[in-house]
């Protein structure tokens, strides 16, 4: 069982930066970041494996950027240029298994989530 924690969730105007960190209590194949906003479906942002290839969402490419740190077990994910919709609750999701090599952006393909970190996005 692999636990995740979130945190750097908080408010922030549109065109500022937060950065959200999850530490996990084991290290997993592959790792993201997911968002679920009220009303909505829980939404795939960003990727990573375990060799430290990123994939991303239309959404959110060019603005966000996931990274990790596999020897503290610590999941990043830096968002710049926040926009009012990109306000939402934000998930870490890690994976169990061997599939080292692969980045998915759909949250059937993950096992364990964290408890999740509120980003607001408001003037």
């Amino acid at each position: 069982q692999v636990q995740l924690v979130e945190s750097g969730g908080g408010s922030v105007q549109p065109g500022g930066s937060l950065r959200l960190s999850c530490t996990a209590s084991y290290s997993s194949p592959y790792m993201g970041w997911f968002r679920q906003a009220p009303g909505k479906e829980r939404e795939g942002v960003a990727a990573i494996n375990s060799i430290g290839q990123p994939k991303y969402s239309d959404s959110v490419k060019g603005r966000f950027t996931i990274s990790q740190d596999k020897a503290e077990n610590t999941l990043f994910l830096q968002m710049n240029s926040l926009k009012p919709e990109d306000t939402a609750m934000y998930y870490c999701a890690a994976a169990s298994g061997a599939a080292i090599f692969r980045r998915s952006l759909f949250p059937d393909d993950y096992n364990y989530w964290g408890q999740g970190t509120q980003v607001t996005v408001s003037s």
